[in-house]
């Protein structure tokens, strides 16, 4: 078993001003990290926790080597929510990926933001929410029905940077060839249900940077009420021969993401086209001076141009066009001043 192809993409959503996710993609480690907190502090939070898991550099090490890298995370965001008076009560959600040298996939989970996995066309969750409504459910008080709708279902039971330790979930699992993993943020989740994230990753199963896009455009038209951010990869056949898990070829190699504050959350099955801003429309009265300009100093060069007897005569007829052309961009200015 060998990592495949693989792809991200984030976006702000329609209701947030700033994108509070933070993800890594550093193979064979992929990561999310959903922050939390007043002003920018989320922001902050998630940034020191996916900057913790990429310093690393990660590579194997098994579910020992997850706690490591999210306890290590978790304390650069207590120290500073600890020493910041700006940034304090500020914690992030985590979901770690590694593919191991042998193949086998090892997560390391805190919060709710959720790790997927496709196989044979049908989507699993494999990570357990630590959420009010989650825990609430798994005590059989709340249906999953009741949970998707409940206003407290953004209540979250255990975060990074609250405390000085933090309890991880971490588990392995062996992949089969195929699979293919979504690690998403709630943004993503809260937006879309399951089935909706299965048919998607399911059509675009042979193009998983246009599977990333599609699932963000999803959650936009569901509501874009949070961040949504979605790294996929999947797992192929293969030995130490092939191409090894963070080296992928050409074929393979992530596409750029486009920056979401270069990108318009409407989208063309939206049927609304984004409004062209106001420096590029232009004024009738702005062209019309100009095409005025044009004209008159045209037709002094034409002037210029000719022969002495005829220059005089020619200069006159300048002098009428330019004083008609003005009166007629007078009349106009005054025209538009009266409506």
């Amino acid at each position: 078993m060998k990592l495949g192809r693989y792809a991200s993409r984030t976006d702000p959503g329609r209701k947030r001003r700033h994108n509070e996710d933070s993800f890594v993609v550093q193979p064979p480690l992929f990561a999310i990290a959903d922050g939390m907190g007043g002003a920018q502090a989320g922001e902050i939070a998630s940034a020191l926790a996916a900057g913790a898991l990429a310093e690393a550099s990660a590579n194997g090490g098994g579910e020992p080597r997850v706690v490591e890298l999210i306890q290590e995370a978790n304390r650069r965001v207590h120290h500073r929510a600890s020493t910041d008076p700006a940034t304090t009560g500020m914690g992030t959600t985590i979901t770690v990926a590694i593919v191991e040298d042998d193949g086998m996939v090892t997560f390391g989970h805190v919060g709710d933001s959720r790790a997927y996995r496709l196989r044979n066309d049908r989507l699993e969750q494999i990570t357990d929410d630590h959420s009010l409504v989650a825990e609430l459910v798994r005590r059989g008080e709340l249906s999953p029905a009741e949970a998707e709708v409940h206003p407290q279902r953004s209540v979250i039971t255990r975060a990074l940077g609250t405390d000085p330790d933090v309890d991880v979930d971490a588990f392995s699992i062996r992949p089969e060839p195929g699979d293919l993993y979504l690690i998403c943020s709630d943004g993503l989740s809260d937006m879309v249900t399951g089935e909706t994230i299965e048919k998607i990753v399911r059509e675009h199963r042979d193009d998983l940077d246009e599977a990333a896009r599609a699932l963000v455009r999803a959650a936009n038209q569901g509501g874009g009420d949070d961040n949504i951010t979605a790294v996929l990869f999947e797992i192929v056949a293969g030995d130490s021969d092939g191409v090894r898990a963070g080296e992928p070829d050409e074929r393979t190699r992530e596409r750029p993401i486009v920056a979401h504050d270069e990108e318009d959350t409407l989208h063309p099955e939206d049927g609304v086209a984004p409004p062209p801003r106001a420096d590029e429309v232009p004024s009738p009265v702005d062209t019309m001076v100009v095409s005025a300009a044009d004209v008159a100093r045209a037709v002094a060069g034409d002037a210029e141009a000719n022969s002495p007897e005829a220059g005089l005569g020619r200069r006159l007829l300048a002098l009428l066009v330019i004083a008609a052309l003005v009166a007629v961009i007078v009349v106009l200015v005054l025209w538009g001043l009266a409506r």
